[in-house]
């Protein structure tokens, strides 16, 4: 049963999210801007009417979702009361404190979402480390991992590229995840991930250690404006690959867009390489692989304003031991996060895609830091 400090920690809590969220500022601001959706030439401009529509909902969500947790906790109040004139049990009182704190914590964790960026959907890369075969499946380990997750949570996932591995697994793949808050969520996953297993391709059945690289960046849209200069992009084509018979493209749809980046303070050129095979179109492709390539470059600009570059810099280490974000040890049935220290013993859930513990130990902690 809970006690009489538990509720009123509930309580303060609420009423701290009614403060840091500003219901009154968004219910205000919610009236004035769904007013101008109701103007006779508002669909005349259909993307900014878009946008408009947007921003509505977007205030429609905080609203009511902070209603919905200040609906329970008035509910759980009500309960605890009438558990002192036995008209209801113990167990009912429990459960409704249980769910009304996993709403306060939900809400709690989009609070920790309050950058531009968050919001935009994800475009996640999975490289495969040193270590050939082993290496190569963990990272084929690792997008399963991420398509389940984006799957429990009803986000959108689309491969843009696949890089099949030598024997197993793959070299690399290059993910879109689009829904709500998704680059907020997965922006904790930016990083070197380690595997510990008796791994079944040693013939001595020996316990090995293979790594693989996750980045993260942000997903634009035609809202944002980047600039990409056309002297700089260049364009390779190729056959995409198949599963062979009437499947094999005997055209060239797969395109390799090349950007030769200049850093604006340093002056260092970079080549930035972005392979997309999604559409059987090579001009579906082309678009998309120029989305991919401003999504890069909208995120080292984000980097440098947000003055991270340090951060930035410690999830691209090398791909080896003691640059790791996470560990993955099957044989002792952990996986531990080396950044908040949170771990779990469910590694086949964690496999599954249930990272959530993973991602809100992240933004609890270091969510603050980047408001």
């Amino acid at each position: 049963m809970i006690t009489i400090e538990q509720l009123k920690e509930i309580k303060d809590r609420v009423e701290q999210l009614n403060h840091y969220l500003d219901i009154d500022g968004k219910r205000i601001q919610f009236e004035e801007e769904q007013l101008r959706t109701q103007a006779p030439e508002f669909w005349n401009d259909q993307k900014v009417a878009e946008e408009q529509m947007k921003l509505v909902k977007g205030l429609e969500k905080w609203i009511k979702g902070y209603d919905e947790v200040k609906t329970q906790t008035e509910e759980l109040d009500t309960a605890f009361e009438f558990y002192k004139e036995e008209l209801v049990t113990e167990a009912e009182v429990d459960e409704l404190y249980a769910h009304c704190l996993s709403s306060i914590e939900d809400l709690e964790l989009k609070n920790m979402l309050r950058q531009e960026e968050d919001s935009m959907d994800a475009v996640l890369k999975i490289n495969s480390g040193a270590g050939g075969t082993e290496s190569q499946d963990w990272a084929q380990m690792l997008m399963r991992m991420y398509m389940r997750w984006a799957e429990s949570n009803g986000y959108k996932c689309t491969i843009s590229n696949l890089q099949d591995g030598d024997e197993a697994g793959i070299k690399t793949v290059t993910m879109e995840l689009e829904g709500e808050f998704a680059y907020g969520y997965l922006k904790s996953e930016n990083g070197v991930h380690r595997l510990v297993r008796v791994s079944p391709y040693n013939a001595q059945g020996k316990r090995m250690t293979s790594f693989a690289s996750v980045f993260v960046t942000p997903l634009v849209d035609d809202t944002i404006e980047v600039y990409v200069d056309p002297a700089r992009v260049s364009w390779d084509l190729f056959r995409s690959g198949g599963a062979g018979g009437q499947n094999v493209n005997k055209v060239e749809t797969g395109v390799r867009l090349r950007y030769m980046y200049q850093d604006p303070d340093t002056g260092e050129e970079e080549e930035i390489l972005v392979e997309n095979t999604e559409s059987r179109k090579q001009l579906e492709n082309r678009e998309n692989a120029m989305r991919l390539l401003k999504s890069q470059l909208y995120d080292r600009a984000l980097q440098k304003k947000k003055a991270a570059q340090a951060k930035i810099e410690a999830g691209k280490k090398k791909i080896e031991w003691g640059s790791q974000i996470r560990s993955y040890v099957f044989d002792d049935r952990r996986v531990k996060d080396h950044r908040t220290n949170y771990q779990t013993s469910d590694v086949g859930g964690v496999m599954d895609g249930k990272i959530d513990g993973f991602i809100k130990a992240y933004l609890m902690e270091f969510g603050a830091e980047e408001s």
